[in-house]
């Protein structure tokens, strides 16, 4: 286990746990993981997670200021929110679509760019599907979207198996404790949800 890997995981395992209690400080120790993640797999050629980083970084810097403009001063945690049908089904679609199109040109890649991606993608689709729906569960949760979490379990469970057959079995465990996180940050969402809408129909 590399340093990348171990500090990588704490600091990632900290901001999931933070988020899952809508505490500010997610966000910039979220940053500092994706990072050092960003680091590790691209010593992996696993590539279409080494640019997910990049965008994490703009997505968390988005959520940090989103975050804190949701916030009233009488509030001590960010709200949340539940997305209609029709919007749920949009982010489907959209992932599924991404998902294709990046895992084909991840597929290819070490052969549009040697230089840069010396060896062939390992499991260019389901790497890029995990990429592709952690991309919309990020900027669903950086929206305070509940259904953010339903991505982010599927995504954990796709990458247990993942990372485990990649040897990154620190990473693999990693994301058996973000499953469990995952499945509390959701039932914490959706019940403060309820709660902030029976609190608002009752002060209607």
């Amino acid at each position: 286990m590399s340093y990348l890997e171990f500090f990588g995981t704490i600091c990632y395992l900290l901001s999931v746990l933070l988020i899952a209690w809508r505490h500010m400080l997610t966000w910039p120790i979220g940053i500092i993981s994706v990072v050092l993640y960003m680091l590790l797999f691209y010593q992996y050629q696993l590539y279409s997670d080494t640019l997910e980083q990049i965008y994490y970084i703009g997505a968390s810097v988005y959520g940090w200021w989103y975050w804190q403009a949701s916030q009233s001063n009488s509030q001590a945690i960010t709200p949340v929110i539940v997305g209609s049908k029709g919007n749920v089904l949009i982010w489907v679609l959209i992932t599924l679509v991404l998902s294709l199109a990046v895992g084909r040109t991840m597929s290819s890649i070490h052969l549009y760019l040697p230089g840069w991606f010396p060896e062939p993608a390992s499991f260019p689709y389901l790497d890029a599907l995990t990429t592709v729906m952690s991309f919309v569960a990020m900027w669903l949760m950086a929206r305070r979207r509940v259904e953010s979490w339903i991505y982010w379990i599927i995504v954990d469970v796709i990458g247990i198996w993942l990372y485990y057959t990649k040897g990154i079995k620190f990473v693999s465990l990693q994301y058996v404790l973000l499953l469990a996180i995952a499945i509390t940050g959701a039932v914490r969402w959706f019940t403060a949800y309820q709660q902030e809408r029976k609190s608002k129909i009752n002060f209607i």
